[in-house]
């Protein structure tokens, strides 16, 4: 099947679904009765990542259907916006966060709410949807539309429903995290409702997402075949 774009929406379709499907409780919950929270989440793990796998090869080999040509100067709406995205994907990789599979001990610290937690609660989210959003402007072909727009559903949909699943879970316990985090960068700060923890958050952290991106923007015409700049 790989070689159409029917084969690109089948593996969307099983990435992006079935993270809401899997994790929606009147399926979850019972299969986490069956087979325990372990095995549940091997179980979940296992289906996303082949999904994730045949999305790739499907969009590798996915014919280009060209829908709209993008104008020259969208291709900067990227460059400007993936320092951001970095430096976001690698402080919610090395921060300790409730959301995080696992995470919820997280908020038995009294301080939980440090570091990029004080920008947003959903930092890797936010960056995979930067990612999604703003290259979904500079392809104008249906493969990318689809694989883009799909991850980009995937990031802002998530937010929402992992904040549900988190206060379903943990009642009360959560409030304090909702309270003082947001899903939108820096919204929570212009409310008042915290104050950014720069020192939490670290020169290292920094510094190691501009030169993530600067690896991904040198190596760009190695992985994907273009340059990224205009």
């Amino acid at each position: 099947m790989l070689g159409t774009i029917d084969a690109l929406f089948i593996g969307l379709a099983a990435f992006v679904g079935g993270h809401f499907v899997l994790s929606s409780p009147p399926l979850r919950d019972p299969l986490v009765r069956r087979l325990g929270e372990e095995r549940f989440r091997v179980l979940y793990a296992s289906a996303a990542l082949a999904a994730l796998l045949w999305t790739i090869l499907a969009y590798e080999a996915a014919p280009f259907i060209e829908v709209w040509l993008p104008p020259w100067w969208t291709y900067w709406i990227p460059n400007l916006a993936m320092p951001l995205a970095a430096i976001l994907l690698v402080a919610g990789v090395t921060t300790r966060n409730p959301t995080a599979v696992g995470g919820e001990s997280a908020l038995d610290d009294p301080n939980a709410v440090r570091g990029v937690l004080t920008i947003t609660r959903h930092p890797f989210l936010n960056a995979v949807g930067l990612w999604a959003l703003t290259h979904l402007t500079t392809n104008g072909d249906l493969a990318s539309m689809a694989l883009f727009g799909g991850m980009a559903l995937l990031a802002y949909a998530g937010m929402p429903a992992l904040d549900a699943k988190m206060q379903r879970r943990l009642k009360s316990t959560w409030g304090p995290m909702a309270l003082t985090t947001s899903c939108v960068p820096f919204l929570a700060a212009l409310q008042g409702r915290v104050r950014i923890d720069w020192s939490g958050i670290g020169l290292w952290r920094l510094a190691l997402g501009l030169v993530l991106w600067a690896a991904l923007y040198g190596l760009h015409p190695f992985y994907t075949g273009v340059w990224p700049h205009p």
